[in-house]
């Protein structure tokens, strides 16, 4: 069965709806497996199907609930295949080649997953190409590094689980035993991979139940495509589809929209979808061609002190770098656990100590809780902005080379994929932004010392609590705000122009 569920028809509702009622009609709940996209849908999924069940008498986690990550980890640990190391791909691609460039990077990864995922090829079967190109051989470098460390990386975790499933029939049978009523969520978001796993499980009944909205396939940089949606039936012959028509989050004018754009796209199920009759509010379009500080803090002085929820939402994190500012220059608490703000960045530290000459670049932090500004700096009065402009240019005499690479990433996590990691910055955009900041300052300590301010109201304002959320569109799929702005809404921003650039089918694409 498709259930074809339009943003804010309640999907979810619809799924732990029916987890309960096959426990109800006596299904076991060793044998309902639901898996979905990231980490955050299912959390909160657990958590609904845990509530709905407690009537029934059943214990939280009676029913299985992961993403196709942790799923696929379960597997190969039960099959006893390594799962750690798990290793980060960008990490492993930066000690191979340590100056590669962040292009590179986006197009290697992009490659290496459809080598895994989309067309399903081994390092082995890559291997016997008598005349590899230079992404192949990036690609047999890259999976020679893998188990040199004895690891894997997140795009193993399904590939090397579908292929121990079609290897050994007993550990599948086992697992279609788990999953003999299985439900899939945000179906349009998976990639090729994901969905061949999925029906190996369900079959040969097939008890299968996918949800999931073709208008909804936002995740192309990731594999998904929406042609997989459309064409289930191929594959499930007697796919039975259900419509969920009404929209109970948004307001009539967003409904209609929306409605309205997305039926420009070629490749899309023909379908109703009606605003709900309690939903209120309206839609603003306003184009300004001031700063985007400027622009943020009109949109936060327009909306009403009626305590309601309120978010800002950019394609990128680095485009709410200035909503943050705003926030934190406003006294406003915010919520952005995504983003990391200039000036938390771990490298500022050895950045100003490489502009005073009494503290070698490598020395403790002169931002350090211990030591909050550098002690007795040389730099004079007037000399900061030209010293930092000299750094940027290539460094400063008696200064050791400036740190490569970005700031410190969050470690590898397979039940976090599918969200947005911490804002990545070269340190070449770092001393850029440091110079924009530098200018009303005359001394290192003075700057140092405004920095440490700006970490100390960022450390206070930042609460899991607050009204204000700032995100990218992609990580607040499924939320709800009573306030929303979009920011960045400009031709070549959103959508990507590169995005568009580099795809091979550009229309599709859009």
């Amino acid at each position: 069965m498709l259930c074809v569920a339009p943003a804010g028809s309640g999907k979810t509702t619809t799924l732990v709806a029916r987890i309960a009622w096959l426990v109800a009609t006596g299904a076991a709940p060793a044998s309902i497996t639901a898996v979905t996209f990231n980490k955050r849908a299912a959390d909160e999924m657990a958590s609904r199907v845990d509530a709905a069940l407690e009537p029934l008498g059943l214990e939280p986690g009676a029913v299985r609930v992961k993403t196709f990550h942790a799923l696929g980890r379960e597997i190969l640990a039960e099959g006893g295949v390594s799962v750690e190391p798990l290793l980060d791909r960008e990490a492993v691609l930066r000690d191979l080649w340590p100056d590669i460039s962040r292009g590179a990077i986006r197009q290697l990864d992009d490659a290496f997953s459809r080598l895994k995922l989309d067309i399903g090829v081994t390092a082995a079967e890559v291997g016997t190409d008598p005349a590899p190109g230079p992404v192949a051989r990036a690609f047999l470098a890259y999976e020679q590094a893998l188990e040199d460390a004895a690891g894997l990386d997140f795009d193993d975790l399904v590939a090397r689980s579908l292929r121990v499933l079609e290897a050994r029939p007993r550990l599948l049978a086992r697992w279609r035993e788990r999953c003999e009523h299985l439900l899939v969520d945000e179906t349009q978001d998976v990639d090729r991979s994901q969905l061949r796993l999925a029906l190996l499980l369900a079959a040969p009944h097939n008890h299968i139940f996918l949800v999931g909205d073709d208008d909804q396939t936002s995740y192309g940089w990731r594999l998904a495509d929406v042609r997989r949606v459309i064409g289930l039936a191929d594959s499930l012959p007697g796919l039975r589809r259900i419509d969920l028509t009404v929209n109970y989050r948004c307001p009539a004018s967003v409904v209609e929209r929306a409605v309205r754009l997305v039926s420009h796209n070629a490749e899309r199920f023909a379908k109703l979808i009606r605003p709900g009759p309690k939903a209120q509010g309206r839609l603003l379009l306003a184009p300004d061609a001031s700063d985007e500080a400027v622009r943020i803090r009109r949109v936060l002085d327009s909306w009403p002190a009626d305590g309601g929820s309120r978010a800002i939402l950019a394609r990128t994190n680095a485009e709410l770098l200035p909503a943050a500012s705003v926030a934190v220059e406003l006294g406003m608490p915010f919520r952005a656990p995504r983003l990391r703000l200039l000036s938390e960045d771990p490298r500022i530290g050895g950045l100003l100590a490489a502009l005073d000459a009494t503290a070698p670049l490598g020395e403790a932090s002169p931002l350090a809780a211990t030591s909050p500004v550098p002690q007795n700096p040389t730099c004079g009065r007037g000399d900061l902005l030209p010293r930092l402009m000299a750094l940027s240019r290539g460094g400063l005499p008696d200064t050791e080379p400036l740190p490569a690479g970005r700031g410190d990433r969050p470690g590898a996590d397979p039940d976090r994929r599918g969200e947005d990691d911490l804002l990545p910055v070269e340190t070449e955009e770092l001393l850029a932004a440091m110079i924009g900041w530098a200018a009303p300052y005359g001394t290192v300590a003075e700057f140092a010392a405004a920095i440490t301010e700006h970490r100390r109201k960022v450390a206070e304002l930042r609460r899991d609590d607050a009204l204000l959320t700032l995100a990218t569109a992609h990580s607040t799929k499924g939320l709800e705000f009573d306030h929303v702005a979009v920011i960045g809404m400009d031709a070549g921003r959103f959508p990507s122009a590169r995005s568009l650039r580099d795809a091979p089918e550009p229309i599709r694409t859009l």
